[in-house]
């Protein structure tokens, strides 16, 4: 992240921390110094590949990529035309058919390629689907209204709460210091032990310290059915996975292998009974490693004798 900078004035992030980088619809980046100064009539051409801009389309940097803030804008562009449902459509084949289209249109775009051609193509779609884009944009579907009536609903608890808490909190510092006052008066003029005075007071002000609300019951659960089947329960977010019934543990037994030969020797045999008698002995490097050469002659022997340990 401290290797971007400006390409015009070469200034990096590393030299700047507050550097802040602008980006337009080419996808090339500039610092505000440079946007400032070069956009100053508000229109211009970009230095790294003319092409003509105005000041007001630059926003800042969001992604270290600056090709990915070009693509988000041009995907942002296209969708806010192209947005059609599911149920606009007669089949299954022919929305995907649509989505490909759109996912063309984002990749020409996002790498100039065929740039004339594209954006006739999208202005041949605006063309013939304007009352559908119309009525697409001025309605919105049920799983956005329900998502919005639950965002709307958790939001005015959330306020309610603070404002609760913040009148709470604000009577008990009042009363705190009341009861300050009180002691440091009742210290002068008594003739009490000062720490009985003192005791006395932190009962009482224990006693008057209003207590924090519990959060309000929630509403009677609605559930909601999103486009990806996921379903949405409000103040208790997702939904449980359902369990799946178990069936009774798998129980480990050991395999028994039929065998019509004699038995393999076993690793501490390999050493008394000369099978290693003719064979390299490993050096410390080799040892060092987890290479020995007991373990690759009985490896050798097993394979050798595997055809017996298996009936036909």
């Amino acid at each position: 992240m401290d290797d971007q900078g400006c390409p015009r004035c070469k200034t990096t992030k590393y030299r700047n921390p507050s550097l802040k980088l602008m980006v337009n619809v080419c996808g090339h980046t500039l610092c505000e110094s440079c946007v400032e100064l070069l956009f100053l009539k508000g229109s211009g051409s970009c230095p790294e590949c003319n092409v003509a801009l105005r000041r007001s389309n630059f926003r800042v940097q969001l992604f270290e990529d600056s090709n990915v803030d070009k693509e988000v804008q041009i995907r942002k562009r296209i969708l806010k035309d192209f947005n059609k449902k599911e149920d606009d459509f007669a089949s299954l084949a022919e929305y995907n058919d649509y989505l490909e289209m759109i996912e063309e249109l984002v990749f020409n775009l996002c790498n100039n390629i065929d740039i004339i051609n594209t954006n006739k193509r999208i202005e041949q779609y605006k063309k013939e689907n304007r009352d559908t884009i119309l009525k697409n944009k001025t309605k919105l579907s049920k799983e956005e209204l329900e998502l919005e009536q639950l965002i709307e609903i958790e939001k005015e608890q959330t306020d309610q709460r603070k404002k609760e808490l913040a009148m709470i909190e604000a009577e008990n510092r009042k009363q705190k210091a009341k009861n300050k006052e009180d002691l440091i008066d009742s210290l002068m003029e008594s003739y009490e032990d000062a720490s009985a005075i003192v005791d006395k007071f932190a009962q009482r002000a224990e006693q008057q310290v209003i207590p924090l609300p519990k959060p309000l019951a929630p509403p009677a659960p609605k559930q909601t059915h999103f486009s990806t089947g996921i379903k949405f329960q409000s103040q208790h977010g997702f939904l449980p996975v359902p369990k799946i019934e178990e069936g009774p543990s798998y129980v480990y037994e050991t395999q028994i292998y039929p065998k019509e030969g004699p038995a393999q020797p076993a690793l501490a045999d390999i050493d008394s009974n000369g099978y290693i008698k003719h064979i390299r002995c490993e050096t410390l490097a080799e040892r060092a490693g987890g290479f020995k050469t007991n373990i690759s002659c009985l490896r050798a022997i097993q394979d050798a004798l595997v055809g017996l340990y298996h009936g036909c």
